[in-house]
């Protein structure tokens, strides 16, 4: 595909101002550690909330929702919709336990919250294992949306995409360090979001389509469009719907839905005023992520049902694009083929923006653990601050390298997302219940984290190799689930709990629910301290998922046609928002 010169004006001026714009942070942030990861402490919760969206608005995003649509219909975005009741269990009940503990990173922690050698050797460790393994995993399904997108829109090979996304994204991200990078997804959020809106009415639009009605009542699209699955099929029903809401969402750790708060939603939390901005953040990020970003998405992707139903459509259309590559997430961008010209220019810059947003944001979130979990605590503690920041954009090209390499190996957005999820199986619940159950101790994290990752190598490496039947991927997300838990926890009841020196300082410190801190309280005769009300929180978690809930609903029963549904949804939305106000009130904030 030729770009107008419209087009590529359009790009190379969004492109200019990103650099700008981390240009004019580079002498701040160069300061010190604090400032280049961490922004000062001093964001408002309204920047930061926009900067977790954008940094969720991935250029994989669109690609996994339309993976997701044309394999399982709209229903199957249960898969994440899931991990909405996790994100307002932060918000409401540990966003402020997190503001409050004052750390720089969430590895931090460790040593805020367990003693010994054992708190040191896990913080250490999960500096490399997340900051630089995982990381680099969620990057390169990140960039190999972008290898996707540019082999399809304008023909260019996977390693040309990756020199150019790498060079542009490092040097953005190394320049203006946290604050730059929360700047500039301001203006990408909403590039992102004119773009994706605006290609959706486009492309509905397109004579191929029909428009909306014709759209919707396609053959290939009427079966999809259900926003519960079929419950007459529990092999739908099961891994899509079922397991999300009642297991997935609190047992397993994900990148930007992790239980108990953690990785860049945590640093953005920390870079927040206040624990009352913490919050606010969190909450705008969780309504915006859910509620307001889909349907554009799910829309294109149900138009490439129509217009390329089958992936042989694809390759016919694309003969160029290599087979390894040609999965369903393929379709998005083929269908912003059909976009005019300058459009098609501000479309591939809002994608461009989706992709500096997530990049930049794992780049500064990986060089933080580096920088400041392994290097510092245990290379050079006493290292200068010029010299950490130093580290910290040297460490941000090297995970940038490292994910484009990753990247050329990789075949589709889902096969990663499968992957983290299984890796991650079972962890959940150690995260939520360390805060609150002094028992827990490092050997509980250390324990978890083996099973998992071990359980996770079983089922994907060595039950293949030995010729047993494959597994469904929720069966190997129960069995990771139950046999981490297991491992965790009967770890925790035979090891010693950690020194109660480090128990009390925490306790004070943070001032958590003192239901599961009442034994050890009264063992060393500890008056309890005062905290939110943990009925209150839990109230407004639920009162705030029953409000996004309503608004994603509502919008799709608007789009559908169904106005009767749409208003039941809509008057559950208002209900609900004006329920969370007044719980919001009761809640106590510093």
């Amino acid at each position: 595909m030729n770009l107008s010169l419209t087009d590529q004006v359009i790009i190379i001026a969004f492109l200019l101002l990103s650099l700008l714009i981390g240009i004019s942070f580079a002498r701040q942030a160069g300061k010190s550690s604090k400032n280049f990861f961490l922004s000062g402490r001093d964001m408002p919760w309204w920047l930061l909330g926009i900067s977790m969206v954008a940094t969720t608005f991935s250029a994989d995003t669109p690609n996994l929702v339309t993976d997701i649509v044309r394999a399982h219909g709209v229903a199957g975005n249960w898969t994440w919709w899931a991990f909405l009741l996790t994100g307002m269990l932060t918000v409401f009940v540990y966003a402020r336990l997190w503001r409050k503990s004052g750390v720089m990173t969430d590895l931090e922690f460790y040593e805020l919250r367990y003693s010994g050698q054992k708190a040191a050797l896990l913080r250490g460790f999960r500096a490399l294992y997340l900051g630089v393994v995982l990381n680099v995993l969620i990057m390169a399904s990140v960039t190999l949306a972008a290898i996707k997108i540019a082999g399809i829109m304008l023909g260019i090979s996977p390693v040309q995409t990756v020199i150019i996304a790498s060079v542009v994204t490092v040097i953005y991200s190394a320049l203006g360090g946290l604050k730059g990078v929360i700047v500039t997804d301001f203006f990408q959020f909403i590039l992102a979001m004119v773009g994706a809106v605006g290609a959706c009415i486009i492309i509905v639009n397109l004579p191929q389509v029909g428009g909306l009605n014709s759209l919707l009542s396609a053959e290939a699209v009427r079966d999809k469009l259900s926003l519960v699955p079929d419950f007459n099929d529990p092999s739908i029903y099961l891994p899509i719907f079922l397991i999300p809401l009642l297991v997935q969402w609190w047992s397993v750790w994900y990148p930007g839905a992790e239980p108990g708060g953690g990785g860049y939603i945590a640093q953005r939390m920390f870079a927040a005023k206040t624990e009352k901005h913490a919050v606010g953040a969190t909450l705008l990020f969780n309504i915006a992520h859910y509620a307001l970003r889909p349907w554009p998405w799910i829309l294109i992707a149900l138009a490439s049902l129509v217009v390329f139903p089958e992936l042989s459509d694809i390759k016919s259309a694309f003969p160029t694009i290599d087979d390894k590559i040609l999965k369903n997430d393929l379709a998005y961008p083929a269908m912003l083929t059909y976009l005019p010209s300058g459009f098609l220019g501000l479309v591939l810059a809002s994608l461009i923006a989706a992709f500096m947003s997530t990049l930049s944001t794992h780049l500064n979130w990986g060089a933080s653990y580096i920088t400041h979990d392994f290097y510092k605590r245990f290379i050079d503690p006493d290292v200068s601050e010029k010299k950490l920041v130093s580290i910290g954009r040297w460490s941000t090209l090297f995970l940038m390298a490292a994910a484009a390499l990753l990247a050329l190996a990789m075949s589709n957005a889902l096969e990663a997302f499968e992957i983290l999820l299984q890796v991650g199986a079972g962890t959940g619940l150690l995260f939520i219940l360390r805060w609150f159950w002094w028992r827990i101790n490092a050997w509980s994290e250390i324990a978890a984290m083996i099973a998992s990752f071990i359980i996770a190598l079983f089922l994907s490496i060595i039950w293949k190799k030995a010729g047993w039947p494959e597994l469904p991927s929720h069966i190997k997300l129960l069995l990771g689930v139950a046999g981490t838990t297991v491992a965790w926890v009967v770890v925790t009841l035979v090891t010693k709990p950690t020194d109660h020196e480090t128990l009390l300082r925490f306790y004070r410190t943070i001032r958590p629910h003192a239901a599961g801190w009442s034994k050890f309280l009264k063992q060393h005769n500890q008056e309890t301290l005062p905290s939110g009300s943990f009925i209150n929180e839990i109230l407004a978690m639920l009162i705030a998922c029953t409000m996004v809930i309503g608004v994603l609903f509502a919008t799709g029963f608007v789009i559908y046609g169904l106005y009767t549904k749409a208003i039941i949804f809509g008057v559950i939305a208002v209900l609900s928002t004006a329920s969370l106000i007044v719980v919001w009130k009761k809640l106590r904030f510093v």
